[in-house]
């Protein structure tokens, strides 16, 4: 039975998680995955994850947000928008490279179908290769597919590992896929929460760390195989990071900014053919986009801010570590195989650096 990092004994960071240590700890932040697994007539190991900031609401209730490119060789659409008016106003859809056209066309189509949106969108989709196990050119995330990613999206546990848009990733050359995590961060102004969902897609064993133990060195192609032989020169991680702090836009961008060090401390080098694209939102400021009244905005001082660094460098850690610790061994497309961590050697390995 795969666990979570805590469920096997191993805490890492200084703050506190949330109720459900996921991205769903926000208020108002809901989680939706439609997962597909089969063999024929073409193999799939691909989906959709889908974020909901404020239930849903975000076509009519915007939130500052911003992004953040460590390493560009991926996609989230939508971020020049972001980028020009400071604004999340759309879902937040994660898939594979070859279907973002087809889940940005779904999400266009079901703001227009249920009234959300009137005139235009711009959604956000993100997308990591899961070609290895994944017959990507069968094409098999349909609208529908995104619907009901949609309308089954909730609040509470985060499904992890193979699931959604993760469902054929590969992470430290062992199975990845979907992970969440979240911190309570206590400043002057009040108690928040910063949640972290990652599509975790990157990385070689070797550079595999957890709390500062160089995990994946200890643990040998012989004990566990490699889980991609051919290797695309990096892969990808998505990240997505939320909190109900009034931040604006600047703000948000020094959030994202900061989960390149979350993913470093896991072992993440942005190789060259790897797309590192993370985006932060803020729900703490109501931003109705059918007032004719100026907003009445609350902005965090930028001297709280470093509570919110530390929150979002943990949460991003240990959301990749919950995806690795979540995922199980998966065969898929041309009969190739991603290994699952091996979560008792993992355990023996950090009593050992820890007594």
């Amino acid at each position: 039975m795969r666990k979570r990092l805590r469920d096997l004994g191993i805490f890492i960071g200084r703050l506190p998680p949330g109720k459900y240590n996921a991205i769903t700890d926000v208020p108002g932040v809901f989680v939706g995955h439609r997962t597909l697994i089969f063999d024929e007539p073409r193999v799939a190991r691909t989906g959709v994850t889908v974020i909901l900031p404020r239930e849903g609401g975000i076509w009519k209730d915007h939130a500052f947000a911003a992004t953040h490119s460590l390493n560009g060789s991926g996609e989230m659409t939508g971020v020049h928008w972001i980028a020009e008016s400071g604004m999340l106003t759309s879902p937040i859809a994660i898939t594979n490279t070859a279907q973002v056209g087809t889940v940005h066309e779904a999400l266009n189509r079901y703001g227009y179908d249920l009234g959300w949106t009137e005139v235009w969108d711009l959604p956000v989709v993100a997308e990591t290769w899961d070609g290895w196990l994944n017959d990507m050119a069968a094409f098999h995330v349909t609208k529908d597919h995104v619907y009901q990613a949609i309308e089954s999206a909730r609040s509470g546990p985060v499904a992890e590992g193979n699931v959604g848009g993760g469902t054929g990733m590969i992470c430290h050359d062992f199975k990845g896929g979907i992970g969440t995590a979240s911190r309570m961060v206590s400043c002057p102004s009040g108690i928040f929460c910063v949640g972290a969902l990652v599509q975790a897609n990157y990385g070689a064993r070797q550079d595999l760390r957890v709390d500062g133990v160089p995990v994946g060195r200890d643990i040998s192609f012989e004990s566990v195989p490699s889980s991609r032989a051919e290797s695309r020169g990096g892969s990808s991680i998505i990240v997505i990071i939320a909190t109900d702090a009034p931040l604006v836009h600047s703000q948000c961008k020094r959030l994202a900014q900061r989960a390149t060090i979350g993913l470093a401390r896991v072992g993440g080098v942005a190789e060259n053919g790897s797309g590192d694209i993370f985006l932060a939102f803020a729900t703490g400021n109501q931003l109705a986009s059918e007032s004719q009244a100026p907003y009445a905005l609350h902005m965090l001082p930028n001297d709280q801010l470093n509570a919110f660094f530390l929150g979002v460098v943990e949460a991003v850690e240990e959301a990749i570590l919950n995806a690795l610790t979540g995922a199980e061994t998966m065969t898929g497309y041309r009969g190739r195989t991603a290994y699952e961590l091996p979560l008792d050697e993992f355990q023996r390995i950090m009593e050992r650096d820890h007594s």
